[in-house]
Formats: C-alpha cells, structure tokens, sequence
C-alpha cells in the first residue's frame, strides 16, 4: 500500500529531500500495527528508521540473566534511529524495543534509510542530531538507576505516568513498574 504525503511529510527531513529521493522513499515506507507487548525491534534486527504514528513505545537494554533497563520511551511523532542500527557503524550496542500499547509505526527500511543517508546530507545530520538526543535519554535514564534513590525514581515515575496518561488512577502491575523503573518487582512491591 502505498502511503500518502500528509503521513510521509511527518517526517522531520521529507522537505530536504530531491524528487526522486521522495518517490524511492514512498516506494518504500510502510505502516505496521503492534499489539500491547509485541516486540518491535529486538537486538541485531535492523528494522530500519521508525516514527511513532500512534501509540507508544519502550526501549530497553537486556541483561543476559533477563534483566531490563529502560532507556527511553517513544511517543507520537518520535523517531528511533537504534532500530537502524546497521547503518551507523558507530553503535555497537543492541537494543530492544516493545510496544507499550497498541501500536502504529511508520517504517522506512533500512537499506532505504542507508541510501537516502549517503547521497543526503539533511538526511545524515537528521540521523545524528536524533542519535545524540537519544543518547542524552539514555544517560540521563543510567544515571537514575546508577544514583538515583529508588524511592525518589519510583515516585517520578509514577507522577510522570500519571502526567503522561492525564489520570490520577494508574493501572499498572508491579511487575510493569518494575520495568520501567529498571528494578525488581519484589523491591516495587516493598516501596509501594
């Protein structure tokens, strides 16, 4: 199906591109719906450049032993570019991402993001502004877990998300908490 221009000019670098750069990139880009607690990107996958259309998203590092730090969230309008990772040499790192409820994403494929980012320079410094803000995300959230007290943590959390979802009742499990806290749920269950 090929999408429409109202949903490909929201993306931040659509008016920089040539005539010929946009119809590749039509061509190209697709939506996909994920359900609450699907995967959407998962270690070495290289999905390619994602933008949050609705919906919402978490993303997260995985310990061997199954542990979980949260790094950011994604909101709609946002983009991921770790879910192209295999354009950026530079990451070498793998990362996770789940969709926190139902889902919709545009997706621009990797070796389409690679090429639009090799032959346009708005493209390229697209790709590293947005890394280099997410990387403050990302070291913003490991000094958190790293100093932070967990019941200073535990509490901006939860007056975030009741922010976030406009309600003072919040229908999370202790175990939900504990993921985006980058705690265990036992130790949740305790503060709370």
């Amino acid at each position: 199906m090929k999408l429409n221009d109202d949903i490909l000019s929201g993306l931040p670098f659509w008016g920089q591109l040539s005539a010929t750069q946009r119809a590749e990139a039509a061509e190209m880009t697709y939506t996909r719906l994920y359900s609450k607690g699907s995967i959407v990107g998962c270690g070495s996958n290289c999905l390619g450049l994602i933008q949050v259309l609705r919906g919402g998203t978490r993303v997260y590092l995985l310990s061997p032993e199954g542990r979980e730090v949260t790094l950011y969230r994604l909101g709609v309008g946002d983009c991921c570019v770790l879910t192209a990772s295999c354009v950026m040499s530079q990451i070498t790192f793998e990362t996770n991402m789940v969709a926190e409820g139902e889902t919709e994403l545009l997706i621009l494929p990797a070796h389409t993001f690679s090429r639009l980012t090799g032959e346009n320079i708005h493209v390229r410094c697209f790709m590293y502004e947005l890394a280099t803000r997410r990387f403050s995300a990302v070291m913003f959230s490991l000094q958190q877990v790293l100093f932070a007290r967990f019941d200073r943590r535990l509490a901006s959390f939860l007056l975030s998300e009741a922010e976030r979802t406009g309600s003072r009742e919040l229908r999370l499990t202790h175990e939900e908490i504990a993921r985006q806290v980058s705690s265990a749920r036992e130790v949740v269950a305790r503060m709370l």
